[in-house]
């Protein structure tokens, strides 16, 4: 038996948000705080489901709100974090502090600079022949790339993050990422 199963159950005796959570991903977290507001001998599917037929209807809607309680928690606590981070980086922005405003040009340029000096490497031993130095670097070839991925994958986030920020600052409103365009674009097509 699953969380599922219960589902059908807990919707059918007036929890149709819980019952919903139920069958989800949340059906565990869901599962829980109904097995403890209904007395189950443990916070399984099956053991809530054989105590459910003998619970008090005012029971199955105490855990109904305790559920509710438990969403808007999570809702605020994800709505003050997007808050300070949206102060975070207004901050930033704001910010007339010289590293504040130049430590991603400089990590992109000082990338740039760190990629030609290993390819300037590499020639000069091809151009004299360094066998040993050569091998180095081929045996070394798995670091480098997940090294130079992450580092990539950094700055592009920051290339990303800031053309957003120039957008926002020229419409006055927040440019969507990339999911959101996708997302705006699938809504387009319905």
């Amino acid at each position: 038996m699953e969380w599922s199963d219960v589902a059908k159950q807990v919707i059918a005796l007036g929890a149709p948000i819980l019952g919903t959570a139920l069958g989800g991903p949340l059906g565990g977290a869901a599962g829980k705080i109904l097995a403890e507001v209904v007395g189950a001998a443990s916070a399984t599917p099956r053991d809530v489901s054989a105590a459910l037929p003998s619970c008090p209807v005012d029971r199955i809607a105490e855990a109904e709100n305790r559920w509710a309680d438990a969403i808007r928690a999570e809702a605020e606590a994800q709505r003050t974090s997007v808050a300070e981070t949206q102060q975070t980086i207004r901050a930033e922005i704001a910010s007339d502090d010289l590293v504040q405003r130049w430590w991603r040009p400089f990590y992109a340029v000082e990338l740039t600079l760190e990629c030609a000096a290993l390819w300037a490497v590499l020639v000069h031993e091809f151009w004299t022949g360094d066998l040993q130095t050569i091998n180095a670097l081929v045996a070394a070839t798995a670091l480098l790339v997940a090294y130079w991925g992450f580092r990539f994958g950094v700055l592009g986030v920051y290339i990303s993050g800031r053309t957003r920020e120039k957008v926002s600052a020229v419409t006055g409103q927040d440019a969507p990422g990339p999911l959101g365009q996708l997302a705006k674009a699938v809504m387009k097509k319905k």
